[in-house]
């Protein structure tokens, strides 16, 4: 049995079990009080036993322990007794503490960096401590010396606020882990948008004004090469821009005159034909716009 066992069992309660007819009336009988194991404490303070954690203190899983002389339990306590000097720091012997905490080192299962090198500092801060406390100190302007536990005590404080803050902050609602967000994707919507289909009839109206805007230019009398229906109809190809609407009037070239304008005409209706051009018209009497056909 160890030294905090031996210190949390009650001197009476190490006396010779009981019999077997003692521990049957003792079962049946309701107003023997039975005896209930003592709490185990997590710490021994100069032989005094702590069962209870202080309310301002936190202790993270997997906690570095100390053995020493004047106290065993977690280093985070030890830190908090010597901050709130109730425990000497001359007393700690920083040593066995270093060697304690390269065995609890080697021993992680899982090695967690960032405990370990809180311990590290908070190890080192007390060599540092420890030292200044051992060696001569030159007097200050002032006359009054500076406790060296002053600067441990800042920066304990100054950890429990970060560490206070980074509670407060994974205490938060957490998108994904306490919160949910509720949201539905509607499917994509494709409009058919339905060409109205272009008249015989509005297209050889429009072959009219056509002609009626040949009819306003004079030409000359001169010999005119012959015209290919078939060129005509690779040159009405080319000039449709891929993607776009041309406007048929576009298609004809007044200085032509009635010939090249019937040639224009009758290569647009071979393209209709052979489905390489379609014609679009948004609305009756609206002007008329060619498109090469299987585009958008």
């Amino acid at each position: 049995m160890s030294e905090a066992q031996r210190q949390a069992v009650p001197p009476d309660a190490a006396t010779d079990p009981p019999t077997e007819r003692q521990a049957d009336v003792a079962h049946m009988n309701p107003n023997v009080e039975h005896p209930q194991q003592a709490e185990m404490p997590f710490a021994i303070v100069q032989g005094a036993p702590v069962t209870q954690i202080p309310q301002d203190l936190y202790i993270p899983p997997d906690a570095l322990e100390v053995f020493l002389e004047a106290f065993e339990g977690p280093l985070d306590l030890l830190l908090y007794l010597i901050k709130r000097q109730n425990l000497d720091i001359l007393d700690i012997p920083i040593a066995d503490i270093t060697r304690q905490y390269m065995h609890y080192i080697e021993l992680m299962k899982d090695l967690r960096l960032e405990l370990a090198g809180e311990y590290l500092l908070m190890a080192a801060v007390l060599a540092e401590i420890k030292s200044r406390m051992l060696l001569p100190r030159p007097p200050s302007e002032d006359g009054e010396e500076e406790d060296p536990r002053a600067e441990l005590v800042r920066r304990l404080q100054e950890y429990e606020r970060f560490k206070k803050a980074a509670v407060d902050i994974d205490d938060l609602p957490r998108v994904g882990r306490d919160l949910y967000p509720v949201g539905t994707e509607l499917a994509e919507r494709k409009v058919l948008k339905l060409q109205p289909q272009v008249d015989l009839q509005e297209l050889i109206l429009a072959f009219r004004d056509v002609m009626a805007r040949a009819d306003m230019f004079s030409s000359h009398q001169v010999e005119r090469e012959p015209l290919s229906v078939r060129e005509r109809m690779s040159q009405v190809l080319s000039r449709l821009t891929p993607g776009s609407f041309t406007p048929f009037v576009t298609l004809f070239d007044p200085e032509e005159g009635r010939q090249g304008a019937v040639v224009t005409f009758l290569a647009v209706l071979e393209l209709l034909k052979e489905t390489l051009i379609d014609l679009v018209q948004n609305e009756p009497f609206a002007p008329i716009h060619v498109k090469a056909a299987g585009q958008g």
